[in-house]
């Protein structure tokens, strides 16, 4: 198991980076991350999957192997795809966490608990930009234009973020244990996680999560999860998240 490199790579909400393999990502803010910890296999390992129905296996990768991946994926033969294995750690927003954490087949979470720890959170307010006006024809989501006034919105946010942490900082000073005093921090309060998944289960994110429908912000992290992925799994995440209708 290995993560190749310390460098670190942008994904924007738009689309992914193309950069050398990289085990981590950061968010607009600087905040929020995603980083590789450990990959278990490669594209072989989907193959050799696939090939022990016939008891075969191959030791390297040819045209006739990256063929057997397109149509497994094309198929939906998705049982090869679950051997590949990847560990993350990811910090993220809660509002965009528990989106995220819908995700459970194929995954396994274990996330830091303000129970135990009470060091200075982490919290999100949106950028100018990103504070987008409400569509009316939508149930859920967004237009792509801000609200008017959006600049002293965000310093209005920023500040009861500021108001939320300073009162929690209190609550402790006052002996309140934190599993009580944590209630009054915002949605917007960082978490962390390590995640281990299949590589099914990322591709099924990345879908899912990368869709024009989803929010901006879980897009951003599930195309990070894609540049920082498909240098590992090339032709695997290739034939998972390419269209085959």
């Amino acid at each position: 198991m290995s993560s190749d490199s310390s460098a670190t790579v942008s994904v924007s909400d738009a689309a992914p980076a193309v950069a050398p393999v990289s085990s981590k990502w950061l968010s607009e803010d600087r905040i929020g991350s995603v980083e590789v910890l450990e990959v278990f296999g490669s594209d072989l390992t989907v193959v050799n999957a696939a090939r022990v129905s016939f008891a075969k296996h191959v030791d390297e990768m040819t045209t006739r192997d990256e063929g057997l991946i397109r149509f497994l994926a094309k198929h939906d033969h998705i049982s090869p795809f679950f051997h590949p294995q990847v560990r993350l750690r990811i910090k993220m927003p809660i509002f965009v966490a528990r989106e995220w954490f819908r995700h459970t087949i194929g995954l396994a979470r274990n996330e830091v608990s303000r129970r135990y720890v009470d060091s200075d959170p982490e919290l999100w307010a949106p950028s100018v930009e990103g504070l987008r006006e409400r569509d009316p024809k939508l149930k859920q989501g967004s237009k792509d234009t801000p609200i008017e006034g959006a600049e002293a919105v965000v310093e209005e946010m920023r500040g009861w973020n500021d108001r939320a942490l300073a009162y929690y900082k209190e609550l402790l000073e006052r002996k309140v244990a934190p599993e009580i005093a944590r209630a009054v921090l915002p949605q917007g309060m960082y978490t962390e996680f390590i995640e281990t998944g299949s590589l099914a289960a990322y591709a099924r994110i990345w879908q899912l999560r990368t869709d024009p429908g989803a929010q901006r912000e879980i897009q951003a992290y599930a195309r990070a999860i894609e540049a920082l992925l498909m240098p590992h799994f090339p032709v695997s995440w290739k034939a998972l998240t390419t269209n085959h209708d």
